[in-house]
This record gives structure tokens, C-alpha cells and sequence, in this order.
């Protein structure tokens, strides 16, 4: 018996060392590079064929990158796909449950008791709201992420902001939209005298503001020297503005690919890092032999001080605007402390903070996948953080979640593991296929070329749309100007907000203030040695005992 239980544990002990030994992510061919392996054999560090045949005529990453070099490093076709990471991390929200009771219901309305008739689940409020003095509020608990200067952001932009706005959820507008527009002018001092396409986005989605949410401009190293911050407040009266420390997806400033040698000069001519470098004659003639395709325009990455920082958010403040906000990316547990504790004494509005892996445009394909602190440590060590300054007496920024986001589920999961801190979680992704999705749909119907994966449906959007005739109700003749991409966001934040009723009214909690820690369990001891959330064992055990003794 004593042989078998020792032989058990071993195999236990063996098991547990198979798993971590196990590839977490299988390089040199991916679909978002568009490249593959021809063998099935592959060497699992390096991604290479077992056997590399002399005459292989592809396409793995290392044969592709022979020919074509830096195209590789990126996803693509650029401006037709968003890229997310795939790598598989040895722990994420998977590993927490949602607690389940019986009894009670916490954040009913003052005067409402308890009770089956009156703890139903379409009465959960999934409203949040975030701010240091003056709160921003949402209908639920996410917003998007930065759709910026990519193509897929700029071409896509009224879908996403109408569908933010009806939805009454924030959108990001991110960084270097003034930078890369056709029709910026500069004034003599090579600051911001007109940006139609910056004018066009914050007026698409004031159009059908409803008081929920807001428009965030980001702003980065170029933004600030081509005062993105005065323009938009001089010309639309923001209340708030973002500053940006790098990307979530990456540690390197952004980038876009451009086709046209006339187009990398004249962002060259703006001040942007363009690569490979557009003025160079063996460049341009490489460019007009047709080698060299496209070139990438970068933004530079930013150097962090406390000093610069504080003073940047007083300039700010100073300038006018009500609210300032912060985006950082998964950098080490020494820039996610600075941003706590700089942005404690700056009164940020809002931090977000970006884990990974990451990516809606078109960052580095490597870097998405091997760079950067995975959200759920990030998250748990922020929490960690967010405790030892709010111990000292110091409040804390109201802070978000982002990195790999998609439903309701991990909404849930991430605002029970952050609280008291984190007011809502920040999608990339996911926000923007329901975008993209409902703008298809127009040009189907448009075109009577609806795929069966819809038209079984219906072939109106009042049939294929759940929510439109609610819409259709509220706006009246004006649902005909709202994009069917926004009607596809909103329908997809409705599923959002009532899968988040559900998950919430399980728990007994009505009012998302109520949500708790204890709401969660963690179903492996890695996950809650990590998080701090206990262990499912362990979980309500105390309690547990004392009714059984």
C-alpha cells in the first residue's frame, strides 16, 4: 500500500514536470505571418522541420525571411487583419471560477428586500464609473482599445465610435491620428493647425453621445510635439487626454506600413523614424525595382521620469482639461510601480494596464508573443501594489484591465481580482469584430450576396440583428444614418451586459460595487499562490466547517 502511494506521487511529481517542460508557443510559422512547416515533424524549440529539405519551396518564417526579411517580422496583410498573440501562458483567467450561493443579495436598491420576486437577474446593475473627482460613467464595464493610425482603425472608425457611443461605453482614439493625416497642417512652429481626419472621429461619436462613456485621445512622443493635447482642446473642448508609456502589445513605439515611396517622405518630413530609410538612393531604386514594397513608419519610445511626468500632468491640467488618464504596457513590475505610485501623486483619472499577450493592429509577431508580463500575473501584482500604497494612506487611480479580453466571463474575473481598484476591463479585439462584422453585413445585404452563415437569419438587418428594432424604437428614421457596425457592437455589449447580469445575480451581487475578491476561487495552487485568490479547497472552507460542527 505504502509502495503504491509513494509510486502515485511520483507519477504525480513526473506529471507536474511534463507539464512545465511543455513548448508554450511553437515558432517560425503562423497564420498571422502567413507561413507554415511542410513537415508535421517539427523541432519543438526552434519551429524548424526535423528534416530541412535542400529545394523546399516553403514556407516556414526562416524560408519566407530569406527573400523578404523584415516583411516577416510582421502580421499581415496589413490593414485587412488584426493580430492577437498565441502563445499559451502556464496561467490565465481559466484558472479562477466564479463562486455560486444560495443565499443572499448584496446592491439591491436601498428600500428593496431581498427575495426571489425580487433579486432577478435583468435587475443587476452592471454600471461602473471611473475618475478622480470628476467620474466618467458606463453602462458596463468595458471600452475599447486604442484605434489609432492603422488602417484598419482610420477605415472602420465610424462603425466603432458610433457603436461606442450607443452603447454608452468610452472609446480610445489612439495615438498618431493627427500625425498621419493626408490633410494635417502645421503652422510655422510645426505644431497643429488643422487635422480633418482628428475632427472627423471625435465628431463621428459626439453625434450620438448619450452622456455614458467618453472619446480618449492618446497622445505619444509625436502627438505631444505636434500639440495633439491644445488642438483638441482649443477646437473640441475635450475633457480628458490620454498619455501613453509605449504599447500593450509591444515595447516599441507604434507603427503602420505605407506603399507609397511619396507617402514615407513626407511622414520622414514630419519627424517620424521611417524604415527602411525612405531617402536613401539604393532604397528608392530598390523601391522602383519593385523589391522593397512597403516601408514602416515608427513612433520613438518614450523615457519615464517622475519629474516629467508630474509636470506633464500639471501642464495639462493646466491647459484645461478636466481628467487625465494613463495607458502602460506590460513592462516590469518597476514600471507598473512607477505608474501606480506617479500616478497616486498626479491624481491620474484612470491607468490602464496593458498585459500580455496583445495586439489589434499590427505589431511585431515575435514581440506580441514573447514580450511582456501576461495579464493575469500583471494584474496580480497590481493588486499586490495597489494594497501596499493604499496601506500607507495613499489613494490609489481607478484602474483597467487589458490583454485578451473577449466576454463576459473574463470581465467578471478581472474586476473580482482587482477590487477595490479596477472599474472596468479594456477590449481590443473583440470590441472591433462586432464593428467589422456589422459593416460586412451592410455590404452583403447591399450587394444580395449574404453568405448562408447569415443569411439563415433573415436578409434585413431587422431580421439578422436582434437588437435592431430596439434601436430602430429609440432612434427612429436615424437608425437609416447608424452604421450596421455600430448596431453589430451594440448587440455584441448587450450580450456582454446581460451574460454579466447572469454571472453577477449567480454570485448574489447586484450592483458591481459589491463584487468581491471572495467571489472567485482558484482551481490550481499556482493560480492562487499568483493571484492570492484561494484555492478551491480552501475557498469558504472556514464557513463551511462551522456549520458542520
Amino acid at each position: 500500500m505504502w509502495a503504491a502511494s509513494q509510486n502515485l506521487k511520483q507519477k504525480r511529481k513526473s506529471t507536474r514536470r511534463e507539464i512545465r517542460t511543455v513548448n508554450l508557443r511553437r515558432p517560425n510559422a503562423n497564420e498571422a505571418t502567413g507561413t507554415a512547416n511542410r513537415s508535421r515533424s517539427i523541432v519543438p524549440m526552434s519551429g524548424i522541420c526535423t528534416t530541412c529539405l535542400d529545394g523546399c519551396t516553403g514556407r516556414c518564417e526562416a524560408w519566407l525571411a530569406s527573400f523578404r526579411g523584415r516583411e516577416v517580422i510582421y502580421p499581415g496583410p496589413y490593414g485587412e487583419t488584426t493580430a492577437g498573440a498565441d502563445k499559451n501562458y502556464p496561467v490565465d483567467y481559466s484558472h479562477l471560477n466564479i463562486q455560486g450561493y444560495a443565499i443572499g443579495a448584496k446592491g439591491l436598491p436601498k428600500g428593496i428586500e431581498a427575495g426571489p420576486d425580487t433579486a432577478l437577474f435583468p435587475k443587476v446593475d452592471t454600471e461602473t464609473e471611473y475618475g478622480w473627482a470628476k467620474k466618467v460613467k458606463m453602462r458596463i464595464p468595458v471600452f475599447t482599445g486604442a484605434l489609432g493610425s492603422t488602417e484598419i482603425a482610420r477605415k472602420n472608425w465610424d462603425h466603432f465610435a458610433v457603436g461606442a457611443a450607443i452603447s454608452g461605453i468610452t472609446v480610445v482614439c489612439g495615438e498618431n491620428v493627427c500625425g498621419i493625416d493626408p490633410g494635417l497642417e502645421l503652422d510655422r512652429n510645426g505644431r497643429i493647425k488643422k487635422s480633418p481626419d482628428m475632427d472627423r472621429r471625435i465628431e463621428v461619436y459626439r453625434k450620438y453621445y448619450e452622456g455614458y462613456g467618453e472619446i480618449l485621445i492618446q497622445m505619444n512622443v509625436e502627438d505631444t510635439r505636434f500639440g495633439v493635447a491644445e488642438y483638441v482642446l482649443q477646437k473640441h473642448n475635450l475633457d480628458t487626454i490620454e498619455l501613453k508609456w509605449g504599447q500593450g502589445a509591444k515595447c516599441i513605439g507604434g507603427e503602420i506600413r505605407i506603399a507609397s515611396l511619396e507617402r514615407a517622405l513626407e511622414l520622414k518630413k514630419r519627424g517620424y523614424m521611417i524604415t527602411p530609410d525612405a531617402e536613401s538612393s539604393d532604397i528608392q531604386a530598390a523601391y522602383k525595382a519593385g523589391a522593397i514594397k512597403e516601408f514602416e513608419r515608427h513612433s520613438r519610445l518614450g523615457f519615464v521620469t517622475k519629474e516629467a511626468f508630474l509636470r506633464e500632468v500639471e501642464r495639462l491640467r493646466k491647459l484645461g482639461f478636466k481628467r487625465v488618464t494613463l495607458k502602460t504596457g506590460a513592462y516590469s513590475a518597476v514600471e507598473l510601480a512607477m505608474a501606480l505610485r506617479y500616478g497616486s501623486e498626479a491624481k491620474i483619472d484612470l491607468i490602464t494596464v496593458d498585459g500580455a499577450p496583445g495586439g489589434t493592429g499590427m505589431s511585431p509577431w515575435s514581440m506580441m508573443n514573447e514580450w511582456g508580463i501576461p495579464t493575469f500575473y500583471l494584474e496580480a501584482l497590481a493588486h499586490q501594489f495597489a494594497e501596499k500604497l493604499a496601506s500607507k494612506g495613499l489613494r490609489v487611480p481607478d484602474l483597467a484591465v487589458a490583454g485578451g479580453f473577449s466576454e463576459e466571463a473574463g470581465v467578471f474575473k478581472a474586476i473580482a481580482m482587482g477590487v477595490p481598484y479596477v472599474k472596468a476591463v479594456c477590449m481590443g479585439r473583440a470590441l472591433m469584430i462586432p464593428g467589422m462584422v456589422g459593416k460586412n453585413i451592410g455590404q452583403w445585404i447591399k450587394d444580395n450576396d449574404l453568405p448562408k452563415t447569415v443569411s439563415k437569419y433573415g436578409n434585413t438587418p431587422e431580421e439578422i440583428f436582434v437588437t435592431y428594432d430596439t434601436l430602430k424604437s429609440k432612434y427612429g428614421k436615424e437608425i437609416e444614418n447608424i452604421p450596421l457596425g455600430a448596431v453589430g457592437i451594440y448587440t455584441f455589449c448587450q450580450k456582454i451586459k446581460i451574460g454579466l447580469q447572469q454571472l453577477m445575480a449567480g454570485s448574489r451581487n447586484f450592483n458591481l460595487s459589491t463584487v468581491s475578491r471572495k467571489d472567485l476561487m482558484a482551481l490550481t495552487e499556482e493560480a492562487a499562490k499568483i493571484s492570492g485568490i484561494p484555492y478551491i479547497m480552501d475557498a469558504c472552507r472556514e464557513e463551511a466547517e462551522n456549520i458542520l460542527a
